[in-house]
């Protein structure tokens, strides 16, 4: 009864195929947006952007990208963090090789680098699949950790093998404080996720769903399986590229390989396992859900007067990991995007029983 979409017609195919059809739908994106712009920067603590909020805007990009190639076109991957670091060790030596190139550019091209590596890596996936691709897509984390570990070249021969980039510069603006870096990220943030939107809406996201229900059928009836897989990893890995650029040049200011290791891409896994493969929303949940819980598990034992070592914390924090996952793989495979879907079901009929 309050989330009804009785008497809301549609006279035109252009009103039809919305975005967000239901105005319901439109009034409560308008307000998250209103208090994400307004809101949070003018009440937000530095604790709260720094090790919350910041963090989650960059993940939640990472994970748009992977579900993407995972939840969306049904192509297992286990490298993700190496096409991170790609996006940011480019975006890095684009900055200190050009003088004068703009952040943004770089940034672009940090992601484009990553779209190279990441189809170069996805060829295999136009033979193998499964368990096979997911091991060849691993084999790409330990390459690609070991090449900016051992090649100096890429971290501007840096004895200690750390990178530390310039102060960012966006159009004369300095993006130092934390509440610039938040609304620089919401912003990107925000763009990227309307253009996935309409991707997986369009002809390119369904070409993706039919190869990842049933490759053989979708070559059947038209759709190219090479350019469905080699597409989704592309893109894949220039969301991811631009998510590791961002995470290196925003959230960590310098960093060494082991920022983009294999746990890394491991979290980003559970994201969109635990929020909802095939997705946007699942990728936000998910993110949220993964930045959060640790920080949970260290303040709420403080709270209750629990007494609690930091390794205790730690390694609880993998054991819900791990019962999580077996519990959404097992009860919900879609996740929490799943569970808000039926939420919104529920409220169509309530309060009537039936």
């Amino acid at each position: 009864m309050l989330y009804r979409e009785n008497g809301q017609f549609k006279t035109t195919y252009r009103a039809d195929q919305q975005v967000f059809p239901i105005a319901q739908d439109r009034i409560a994106i308008a307000l998250l947006l209103a208090l994400a712009l307004v809101a949070v920067p003018a009440f937000a603590s530095e604790y709260l952007l720094r090790a919350i909020l910041i963090p989650f805007l960059i993940l939640s990009l990472a994970a748009l990208g992977l579900n993407i190639l995972v939840g969306y076109c049904g192509q297992v991957s286990l490298g993700t963090g190496a096409f991170m670091a790609v996006g940011a060790y480019m975006a890095y030596n684009f900055q200190v090789r050009f003088d004068g190139m703009p952040l943004v550019l770089s940034l672009l091209l940090g992601g484009l680098c990553s779209t190279a590596v990441g189809v170069l890596f996805g060829m295999p996936s136009l033979r193998i699949k499964g368990l096979y691709l997911a091991v060849a897509t691993l084999a790409a984390q330990f390459f690609i950790d070991w090449l900016f570990a051992r090649v100096k070249w890429f971290t501007d021969y840096s004895h200690s093998g750390s990178v530390s980039p310039a102060p960012i510069q966006l159009f004369g603006w300095t993006i130092d404080s934390p509440t610039r870096k938040y609304l620089f990220l919401l912003s990107v943030l925000v763009v990227f996720t309307v253009i996935a939107k309409n991707l997986v809406r369009g002809h390119l996201g369904r070409a993706w769903m039919a190869t990842r229900d049933q490759d053989v059928a979708a070559e059947v009836i038209g759709i190219r399986p090479v350019y469905a897989k080699l597409s989704a990893f592309a893109l894949s890995s220039f969301y991811c590229g631009m998510a590791g650029a961002l995470w290196g040049f925003v959230h960590l200011g310098s960093w060494e390989p082991l920022a983009f290791n294999l746990n890394l891409s491991l979290n980003l896994l559970f994201m969109i396992i635990i929020g909802g493969m095939g997705s946007l929303l699942g990728a936000y949940l998910g993110a949220a859900f993964i930045v959060m819980l640790p920080i949970l598990l260290n303040r709420i034992p403080d709270l209750l007067g629990v007494p609690m070592s930091t390794a205790t914390a730690s390694h609880l924090e993998f054991m819900i990991f791990g019962v999580l996952i077996v519990l959404f793989l097992i009860l919900e495979p879609h996740g929490l995007a799943r569970l808000w879907s039926i939420g919104k079901e529920k409220l169509r009929l309530w309060p009537f029983p039936h």
